[in-house]
């Protein structure tokens, strides 16, 4: 039997990525293309990670580089529609951000969700969509070196189980980054998800899908989300090293790089 949440995410589903960009004013762009032009230059870095990518001069980084880290498997978790995978693709064979040339092996974008999923395939991405279980996953283990979870994390009912699951299929000296929404602890950030967003996001919700209770779901599922903190202190008990834990627009959202060690 098909779930609340996932029946829920079927629905808005064709109305999903404009009401992302409509209710962030276009911010989630934006953090996404951080996200991955942060994860672009600590992949280069690679096996310097023990110095200060910020400060070394890119012209170096080209040169130390090690030559195996120029291929990419990626699995967007918690994918939806595939907008994390498509700006990582982008962002990862483009010049820029770093001196660094990178080859994005097909991704595969996981979701629960088979509306989100049937999104993808219009886009033209060169992605693989798979139904899973992001707490169960049908991969081996050592199968990424990239895992990608846009505003997914507090939709799975177990985080520590996917925390679990994605540092098993993911490899040594990998990466998962977490966009997401988590739970408000400063004045700021109490004041937008336990007053402005209750009153606006539901109703933008309802205007543009008809489903306003899927978008009293959102703002429900951040205010019972983990806070950030409390979220990296879970990474590191399963395994994973915190690399930066980055605030966007006065902690609306966060990016959160972990890091799994092992890579000699």
């Amino acid at each position: 039997m098909k779930s609340p949440v996932r029946k829920m995410f079927d629905g808005i589903a064709s109305r999903y990525d404009f009401l992302n960009h409509f209710l962030s004013c276009y911010q989630d762009v934006l953090w996404r293309r951080y996200c991955c032009k942060r994860l672009k230059k600590m992949m280069a870095a690679g096996m310097l990670a023990e110095k200060s990518i910020d400060e070394m001069p890119l012209s170096k980084l080209q040169d130390e580089m090690p030559r195996d880290l120029n291929k990419v498997r990626l699995l967007d978790l918690c994918g939806g529609t595939g907008d994390f995978a498509n700006t990582f693709r982008k962002i990862f064979e483009s010049g820029c951000v770093c001196a660094r040339d990178f080859v994005v092996d097909p991704a595969v974008i996981g979701d629960f969700s088979y509306g989100m999923l049937a999104e993808v395939k219009p886009k033209k991405i060169d992605a693989h969509a798979v139904q899973l279980d992001a707490m169960k996953m049908p991969f081996a283990e050592l199968q990424f070196d990239v895992i990608l979870n846009g505003f997914g994390m507090r939709n799975v009912p177990d985080a520590r189980g996917a925390l679990l699951e994605s540092y098993r299929v993911l490899d040594a000296g990998g990466y998962l980054c977490v966009l997401e929404f988590f739970s408000p602890r400063n004045l700021f950030n109490k004041f937008f998800y336990k007053v402005l967003a209750p009153l606006f996001i539901p109703v933008m919700g309802a205007f543009f899908s008809g489903k306003r209770d899927a978008y009293e779901y959102l703002v429900n599922s951040i205010i019972r989300f983990l806070p950030v903190d409390q979220f990296c202190k879970m990474a590191e008990e399963c395994g994973f090293e915190v690399k930066q834990v980055k605030m966007f627009d006065g902690g609306i959202s966060f990016g959160v790089f972990l890091h799994k060690p092992g890579k000699a």
